[in-house]
């Protein structure tokens, strides 16, 4: 073994040390020690393992370092990427270079060794690396010693170099001092010197670059009793001066000022600072919120009072920048004042600093928008400061204050428009006034203001487009609100700022969702403490779009923008919000998270319509002649038409007619509402508008809005009528309520008449539910366990008449959620109150149909053979036979009456109603829609069976007749000899009044049109009452 290398005797070593620890075998003779030896051996010289990959080892590294950034382990990420360099880069023990795989090989090793790096605690420890000692020894002595060298006359003379004196030769110019020579330059070399110098740096101590410096820094003008600059004596520069000398001379009281002296060059860099935002100024300063022009600021060229006028100004401007970068400041956190933003100053400058500012609760995200919008209008403003401060530093060209404010003018415009926004929208609204009352009323003062300069036309367009791009990204978080409602069915607004929110208490799968779950908020006009209104605690489309006004003299107005739109947006909320808590079987409701992240938001596809719209006048030569010809057909059409209208005014002006028709042209839908039929007088219906920026939303905004608005309504029905049975359940309550289903309520209400024929008791719960269960149950068993019968306790005052004995019978469908919501406890009341005057209709014929011939003339026949004897007298009544002949007369009058009544209301009211109404229900859009259609139906069945207050005394003589035919049953069945003659007169008189009492009101009110359903009625009725 002595032809081993140290590495190899090394490597031997370490190999029965690993096989030791591994194993624990310490016996190195031992047998399993060796096979163990072998075995490590030979994998270690015979292996085939690859070679370690440096870019894989590299990836490693920086994954490591990512994810140290990513959980914020800053400093462990530059230990780690800094030990890693280093090592990489360091020399290693046998091995020539540096990132050998050697290198990389170490480093997969540890790397393959280390347990989870990033979570593994570590705090570098400072290495201190032992300084090299240099060498002290002096080889030259060592190498020269004993050498004989002559150093020279000057042995202290430092070694000459031809390269330095070179260089020394050419950094010394020629100076006069040393050479006695006049040395001439032209005027190019003065300025190439002076270029030079201007690059020199100043040490301490040297005379020449303190006056290069002097003659280069600005004169501390700020400082009091500060030194006079320089300045030309020519008339024009000293206009101060003289002015001065001449009220000087003029007048005797005259007293000249101490003042401090400013070049124009000073006066315009601090109006651009002051523009830029900067309060700390010597000619402009900031006094209780306010920007004041200092009184003792002259220019030598400018009298004082003219230099001030200018100044005040700028003064203005500058205030309205500061005010507008106060707030910019207040909402974005920057600023320590304590005030709400948009606060006076006043009240600003009073608060203390930022620990009540933590406490306060954030901007909303509509300031926030507006703020980001004055922000970037600011940062370009800025620039534009900028590139003129460059230029008056660069002095290439002269620049005056005059010269400035003209090319800043329309900014300075623009400032103006933007400080008016801001006044009206924000800084006037009192503090502690609620977020959303602060978010409609800056929305709508920019709304107004669009439309305001709009109409200038031209002369606006400048600030037209400042504004709209203002309310633009203003408009942007009401938009994401409304976005995030219609399309997720969640109502995101934690600021509250929204024109409608959200009550928590009344949760999704209440009846009474879709009533109360949404407050609408209304702002009035005013902004004062009260501005904010609650206009309805159901915000449904029935009552979100007309609003009634407040007990005040104010009228509430909503966002203005969102007024066309507030309905849809309302249903379209609601729909969705209520479709995602259904148990939808749609395939389309399972495939709508997939596509949301392909779809496009509100906000988006309103700039991408904004931007289309723009850009619509880019089209071919060819189509804009094509359009060029339709549009002066059209603008002769319209000038026809405008013509007309203002001849009806006694206006006879054609250029006033062409002008109007150009302008009516940018409405699309003009021509259909103007040009079909007669030209309408009332201009009161007129609602066109030629504003460019409501065309916009409404060709820009409204149209998603609307689309998403026919999506979601559209699933809603769908799914309820598809889903949840909605028509089968309308349809059910028809059946039971109002009798549809006749064989079914048939057996059901017989059985009751049965027993109150009998004199039996029928006012039983258990009866009664017993005989609807089997009722029901034999034809629609699914409808079996929904329907139940209750017993109202009901006044005996109102249980006189026999008719009224069914007062109180109340039947009741449970109609599962959401269906509850079209079918409501309310809606039920209706039907109840329809149920039970049909129920007493058919009572009444009950008992007139059950009635027999043969019962009356078998008691007849058996009172004649019990009283043989008696003989008729003078005074003796009628014979049975005729008294026999006036009950059957009157039997056939009150069947007419009561069959002609049941028929109108079963067929001409009930059925002819029900096949509207389910035509209707079938081209609902939205839910909203459809519980309008279903109350209205209710609504007309309630009237058309005149169950309404107002003909109350037509129900009252419909009444007395049924209660007639009840009587006249019960003294049928009695038989004959149980009743007088006497009461067959009364009832014939009973009837016969109340027949004439209903044909005269009701012909009346046919006659009036009052009741044009009744007609049919009137008629039938009168038919009987003639053959009376």
């Amino acid at each position: 073994m002595a032809h081993w290398t140290k590495f190899e005797k090394e490597v031997d070593q370490e190999t029965k040390n690993l096989v030791k620890h591994y194993t624990g075998v310490l016996n190195e003779e031992d047998q399993n020690f060796q096979l163990a030896l072998k075995f490590t051996s030979s994998n270690f010289r015979f292996h085939r393992f690859l070679d370690v990959n440096s870019h894989k080892v590299q990836r490693k590294v920086n994954g490591i370092y990512e994810k140290l950034m990513i959980h914020s382990d800053l400093s462990k990420a530059e230990s780690w990427m800094r030990l890693t360099d280093e090592f990489l880069n360091s020399p290693l023990p046998n091995t020539e270079g540096v990132k050998t795989d050697v290198h990389h090989s170490i480093l997969a090793l540890l790397l393959l060794l280390s347990d989870s790096p990033s979570n593994t605690i570590f705090s570098e420890r400072p290495r201190i690396k032992e300084a090299v000692e240099e060498e002290t020894f002096d080889w030259a002595k060592y190498l020269l010693e004993g050498e004989d060298l002559d150093a020279g006359p000057f042995p202290d003379t430092p070694e000459w170099s031809e390269e330095e004196s070179s260089e020394d030769d050419s950094q010394q110019p020629l100076s006069r001092e040393d050479s006695g020579i006049q040395v001439d330059r032209t005027p190019q070399e003065d300025q190439d010197q002076a270029d030079k110098n201007v690059s020199v740096s100043w040490t301490v101590g040297d005379p020449d670059a303190r006056a290069w410096l002097e003659q280069h820094v600005v004169l501390p003008y700020w400082l009091p009793h500060a030194s006079r600059f320089p300045h030309s004596l020519h008339l024009h520069s000293n206009l101060l001066n003289v002015w001065d000398q001449h009220l000087y001379n003029t007048d005797p009281l005259y007293l000249p000022e101490e003042k401090a002296f400013v070049t124009e060059t000073q006066v315009i860099r601090e109006t651009l600072w002051l523009l830029s935002g900067v309060k700390k100024l010597f000619i402009f300063q900031h006094q209780d919120g306010k920007v004041v022009v200092r009184n003792d600021v002259v220019v030598t060229h400018l009298t004082s009072n003219c230099l001030r006028s200018v100044l005040e100004h700028i003064a203005a401007y500058g205030q309205a920048v500061s005010r507008l970068q106060r707030f910019i400041d207040e909402v974005t956190g920057y600023s320590s004042e304590t005030a709400p933003p948009g606060g006076s100053s006043s009240s600003s400058s009073s608060s203390s600093s930022s620990s009540s500012k933590k406490g306060s609760e954030p901007p909303f995200r509509t300031y926030q928008a507006f703020v980001w919008a004055l922000y970037k209008y600011f940062t370009g403003f800025k620039e534009e400061l900028t590139v003129i401060e460059k230029e008056l530093i660069g002095k290439d060209e002269t620049v005056t204050l005059s010269a400035v404010l003209e090319r800043l003018t329309p900014h300075l415009a623009q400032v103006k428009v933007l400080h008016r926004v801001f006044c009206t929208g924000v800084a006037e609204v009192p503090p502690g006034t609620p977020n959303v009352v602060r978010a409609s009323h800056l929305l709508n003062t920019l709304y107004k203001a669009i439309l305001e300069y709009d109409s200038a036309g031209e002369a606006s367009e400048q600030a037209v487009a400042l504004l709209f791009s203002l309310w633009v990204e203003t408009v942007r978080p009401y938009l994401e609100i409304v976005d995030e409602w219609i399309v997720h069915g969640h109502l995101f607004d934690p600021a509250k700022e929204f024109i409608i929110q959200r009550n928590k208490d009344v949760p999704v799968d209440h009846r009474d969702f879709w009533y109360a779950t949404y407050t609408l908020y209304s702002v009035s006009e005013a902004v004062d403490g009260g501005g904010e209104e609650r206009l309805s605690d159901a915000a449904s489309g029935s009552s979100g779009g007309d609003q009634a006004s407040v007990g005040n003299s104010r009228q509430p107005t909503m966002v203005s923008f969102l007024k066309p739109v507030l309905k849809q947006i309302i249903m379209a909320g609601k729909s969705m919000q209520l479709l995602k808590n259904l148990d939808c079987k749609d395939a389309e409701q399972h495939e709508g998270s997939s596509r949301d992240a392909e779809r496009k938001s509100l906000y988006t596809l309103f700039l991408e319509s904004v931007q289309s719209r723009l850009r619509r006048g880019e089209e071919s030569p060819t189509d804009m002649v094509t359009e060029q010809q339709a549009t002066k057909r059209s603008l002769i059409k319209m000038q026809s038409i405008v013509a007309r209208h203002l001849e009806l005014e006694d206006i006879h002006d054609p250029l006033m007619a062409i002008n109007f028709a150009r302008l009516y042209l940018e409405q699309s839908d003009f021509h259909e509402k103007f040009s079909g039929g007669d030209v309408m007088v009332d201009r009161s219906s007129e609602s066109v508008t030629c504003r460019t920026f409501e065309l916009t939303l409404r060709s820009c905004l409204y149209p998603h809005i609307e689309r998403r608005y026919v999506e979601c309504c559209g699933n809603l029905m769908r799914t309820l009528k598809k889903d949840y049975r909605l028509l089968e359940y309308l349809q059910a309550m028809r059946n039971y309520f109002l009798l549809e289903a006749g064989d079914t309520m048939y057996d059901f209400y017989t059985a009751i008449f049965d027993k109150v024929l009998e004199k039996e008791s029928w006012q039983q719960l258990s009866f009664l539910n017993i005989q609807l269960h089997e009722a029901v149950g034999q034809r629609h068993p699914e409808d079996s366990s929904r329907l139940s019968i209750f017993l109202e306790t009901i006044d005996p005052a109102r249980k006189k008449q026999p008719i009224n004995n069914l007062d109180g019978l109340t039947l009741s469908y449970k109609v599962p959620w959401p269906v509850d919501i079209v079918i409501s406890s309310e809606c039920q009341k209706i039907y109840n109150q329809v149920f039970l005057l049909l129920l007493q209709i058919k009572w009444a014929k009950y008992c007139l149909d059950t009635l027999r011939f043969s019962d009356l003339t078998v008691a007849a026949k058996k009172h004649e053979e019990g009283s043989p004897e008696e003989e008729p007298t003078k005074d003796a009544k009628e014979p049975v036979n005729q008294q026999i002949h006036r009950m059957f007369l009157l039997r056939v009058k009150l069947m007419h009456f009561v069959n002609t009544l049941h028929n109108f209301i079963m067929t001409r009211i009930l059925h002819s109603t029900g096949l509207e109404f389910q035509h209707q229900v079938q081209e609902a859009k939205d839910l909203d829609q459809l519980i309008k259609i279903h109350y209205r139906y209710l609504s007309t069945i309630h009237d058309r069976c005149l169950l309404r207050e107002k003909i109350g005394f037509v129900k009252e003589a419909i009444m007395k007749v049924l209660n007639l035919v009840l009587i006249f049953s019960d003294r049928w069945q009695a038989g004959f000899g149980a009743w007088k003659i006497e009461s067959i007169a009364k009832m014939e008189s009973d009837f016969k009044s109340c027949h004439m009492f209903l044909v005269t009101i009701l012909n009346k009110a046919v006659c009036r049109g009052s009741f044009p359903h009744l007609e049919a009625l009137a008629l039938s009725l009168m038919a009987g009452f003639e053959q009376c």
